[in-house]
């Protein structure tokens, strides 16, 4: 009697087995954690170089006639690189200073050595990076007299007419020194350390001095300074920076220069 009634009980229990699963339920499939999306470099932009234009009127006092090769008052004229196209220099230069992003790896070895070096470490800084076409007719502008005194001439010995900076284009720094600040964009920064070093280094790095002393374009003597061009014509971003300063380059080399 309890085989018999085992066997009545085991039917069901069988049925009951086969309806259990015979594989055990798929693992989630695991949602992959999209990468973090790269950071696009910088945007070049270049502008081709400026071309005369005809007659100029300045500061709301007359109209000055360029040269036939587009120059006012000795000066070559520059484009206006916007300032969306330029980018932040090394905070260790001091203030708030925008250069073209072309000239940034270059710039940062420049103050790499420079820190390297005893003499200056530390000490370099930035006067005066990109300036605008608007910002340079107020610096231009703003040393002639308010009552007419000053020539356009006299002024443009020391100051670029507007549409006529260098520092227009973001490649040129006015670089000044932390421990002589009373020769920053004065004749003495060339005796400074700074001055000396940069002199005597600054082309290994791409930059040369745009007015050395005496030179035959006319304007005053600035050794603080500097354009940037790269340090060969096939360097990354030199070919615009060259072409801009094509005719300065050309019919006034810089002293030093970079080849």
């Amino acid at each position: 009697m309890r085989r018999t009634a085992l066997a009545r009980l085991l039917p069901p229990l069988c049925i009951l087995a086969s309806c259990a699963p015979t594989t055990a339920p798929a693992p989630p499939v695991p949602v992959p954690t999209p990468a973090p999306s790269p950071v696009a470099p910088p945007r070049i932009v270049t502008l081709p170089p400026a071309g005369p234009t005809g007659p100029v009127e300045l500061c709301e006092r007359g109209t000055v006639q360029r040269t036939a090769d587009g120059r006012l008052f000795n000066h070559f004229p520059y484009p206006d690189m916007p300032a969306t196209a330029l980018i932040d220099a090394p905070t260790t230069l001091g203030g708030s200073c925008k250069v073209h992003p072309a000239m940034a790896d270059d710039l940062a070895r420049l103050l790499a050595a420079a820190d390297a070096d005893p003499a200056i470490a530390g000490t370099l800084r930035a006067v005066s990076c990109h300036r605008s076409e608007a910002l340079q007719r107020q610096t231009f502008c703003g040393g002639i007299g308010a009552n007419g005194s000053g020539s356009f001439a006299e002024r443009a010995w020391a100051s670029a007419p507007p549409g006529h900076s260098e520092h227009s284009t973001g490649y040129v720094i006015d670089f000044g020194t932390s421990t002589a600040p009373a020769c920053n964009a004065e004749a003495c920064f060339a005796a400074t350390p700074a001055g000396r070093w940069l002199r005597a280094n600054a082309a290994r790095f791409g930059f040369e001095m745009s007015f050395p002393a005496g030179n035959r374009q006319q304007v005053k003597w600035e050794p603080w300074h500097w354009r940037w061009v790269g340090t060969t014509a096939s360097a990354a971003g030199a070919p615009p920076a060259r072409s801009i300063f094509l005719q300065a380059r050309t019919r006034f080399p810089a002293d030093p220069k970079v080849d």
